[in-house]
């Protein structure tokens, strides 16, 4: 994806020109860190990709699509905090480093500077920016709440969950390519759907990624599969499992497994009652749902037309 490995560079030397050597260095220390660990900048790179599509003037999306990536690692600075997470990106996080007081403060900040990002868009479209990243960073907040409402839940149905992860997951992709586009200039019918095709698929994105947890190949996804079901975490696979064989599932959750023969069993589990095929269709149903609202979308670079339905289709169908 040639086009994206040049926005992700416009991106990294952007962010490069950012000074955070400022006082109290307490704040802005930690904001430099976060931001130094990387990650693939998939998040502004959309807002570049958006306004690329319409043929509009990329120097005029970049700091905006800075307040993208630093409202998303300030949500993950919070998300930390509460999951008491000890490692992000393989770095100690900013609450172990220093201490919770100071990654509160500091997720705070970043979420100012989100704003002020935005600031830079142009006079004409400031108020519909605006609008539009305020109800997605909302949306990201309440998304965060479900799924943490969802532990102490038996059950969740398809539907919960679907909505959970749009709000947590989609939302926030959705609404980097709808403001890149409207900067390109593109009519606002044009940018809803492109925010469409972005949230389906990040939708299709989070499914494969349960896919993978209880699925995928241990080397090339990074981690140990089966965390998920070791977890009892409520995901599709486990929704499509209570919805096909409810008796079966309940019996197999009493015999209290641990470890890997809890996994195996859970994955074979997932095959023989249809929920691993159950999934893998809604997956495609959301990729194809996806590439449809691209389809509406009416752009005018055909060259990013395609690197985004190749996005997806990578984000759907990705080993890692």
């Amino acid at each position: 994806m040639e086009n994206f490995k040049g926005y992700i560079s416009l991106i990294e030397n952007t962010l490069a020109r950012q000074d955070f050597d400022q006082e109290p260095i307490e704040l802005y220390q930690p904001i430099s860190y976060i931001l130094s660990l990387g990650g693939k900048r998939l998040r502004p790179a959309m807002v570049l990709a958006g306004c690329d599509l319409f043929e509009g003037n990329l120097d005029d999306a970049l700091l905006p699509s800075l307040a993208i990536e630093m409202f998303h690692n300030f949500s993950l600075v919070h998300d930390d905090i509460m999951d008491d997470a000890r490692l992000r990106r393989g770095k100690k996080t900013i609450h172990e480093k220093w201490n919770t007081n100071v990654a509160i403060l500091a997720g705070d900040a970043m979420l100012v500077k989100s704003y002020q990002y935005l600031n830079q868009v142009d006079k004409s479209i400031l108020a519909k920016v605006y609008e539009i990243f305020s109800k997605t960073a909302l949306e990201v907040c309440e998304g965060q709440q479900y799924d943490m409402n969802f532990e102490s839940l038996s059950s969740v149905s398809e539907e919960d969950y679907l909505e959970m992860i749009r709000l947590k997951t989609a939302v926030l992709l959705g609404a980097a390519l709808q403001i890149g586009a409207l900067i390109g200039k593109a009519s606002s019918s044009q940018a809803v759907a492109l925010y469409n095709f972005g949230v389906d698929a990040g939708l299709a994105f989070q499914v494969q990624d349960d896919l993978l947890d209880a699925f995928g190949d241990p080397e090339k996804f990074g981690k140990k599969v089966g965390g998920d079901i070791l977890q009892d975490k409520k995901t599709l696979l486990m929704i499509y499992a209570r919805e096909f064989a409810p008796v079966e599932l309940a019996a197999l959750q009493k015999e209290n497994l641990v470890g890997d023969a809890k996994v195996k069993a859970f994955q074979k589990f997932f095959i023989e009652c249809g929920a691993e095929t159950k999934a893998i269709a809604k997956r495609e149903e959301l990729l194809k749902s996806a590439l449809n609202a691209l389809a509406s979308a009416d752009a005018k670079n055909d060259k990013v037309k395609t690197q985004l339905t190749n996005f997806a289709q990578w984000l759907s169908h990705r080993d890692h």
